[in-house]
């Protein structure tokens, strides 16, 4: 079992920035990849970006390249989501999941808001 748990979130002006941690524990040595995903209200969940936690290969939605950056410290089981230039349309709960084979574990979520 994984207990994933994200924090971080709030409330920002358009052009600001952000960071949410996502803390895992339980069996993460079992744990090969985490990512971050996002839903808006009134929409689906969409991926946000993800990072393999042997090697650190990240990958990113393109609607925030160059814009939000996933790293990870693997001692410390915790990955972070560094969003800048944030847009309105960034307004969502942001999700945290840790993969394992067969598994995934998915955090409650944090709000992130974006003012105009």
């Amino acid at each position: 079992q994984v207990h994933v748990v994200e924090s971080g979130g709030g409330l920002v002006q358009a052009g600001g920035s952000l960071t949410l941690s996502c803390a895992a524990s339980g069996r993460t040595n079992t744990i090969y990849q985490m990512a971050w995903f996002r839903q808006a209200p009134g929409k689906g969940r969409e991926f946000v970006a993800s990072i393999m936690y042997m090697g650190g290969t990240a990958y990113y939605a393109d609607s925030v390249k160059g814009r939000f950056t996933i790293s990870r410290d693997s001692a410390k089981n915790t990955v972070l989501l560094q969003m800048n230039t944030l847009k309105p349309e960034d307004t969502a709960i942001y999700y945290c999941k840790a993969a394992r084979v067969g598994m995934d574990y998915w955090g409650t979520g944090t709000q992130v808001t974006v003012s105009s």
